[in-house]
């Protein structure tokens, strides 16, 4: 197998960390942030944001460079009601080292089985990550 392609594991402060996101019960947007350490073969913490917007969130992602994402948003629904669903988002840039790309698309499943979610998105622009997209995305859901 390729030197480059690795299946990485997740921190176990990061494991803790996504456990407590999971279950926190602020009423804003808030997000994870990471990536890998690649001479550790871990995923780890990179930023952790509370009251972000879409819009911000995208400011805060490399445009070059992989990220993965849990976002909790604070989602409206028609009838008024408000949710708080939480997602998995894996930023994966045009542009980046195809050895990047495979580290971080081999470690992905991973990730989002250590974090037990089942609303899994991909951008593969940063530009991409707006309110409309995620509401879009997020309306397949409701």
């Amino acid at each position: 197998m390729s030197e480059s392609f690795v299946v990485c594991n997740v921190a176990e402060d990061l494991v803790e960390k996504l456990r407590k996101f999971c279950f926190h019960k602020e009423t804003n947007n808030a997000a994870i942030i990471m990536k890998i350490d690649k001479d550790k073969r871990l995923v780890v913490l990179d930023e952790e944001l509370e009251g972000i917007s879409p819009d911000e969130l995208k400011d805060e992602l490399p445009e070059r460079q992989p990220r993965f994402i849990v976002y909790s948003y604070k989602y409206q629904l028609d009838d008024g009601r408000v949710s708080y669903p939480l997602c998995f988002i894996f930023s994966s840039p045009v542009g980046c080292k195809p050895e990047q790309q495979m580290m971080y698309a081999g470690s992905e499943n991973k990730l989002v089985q250590t974090a037990e979610l089942t609303k899994v998105f991909e951008i593969r622009n940063t530009e991409d990550l707006t309110e409309e997209w995620l509401r879009e995305k997020f309306g397949f859901f409701h």
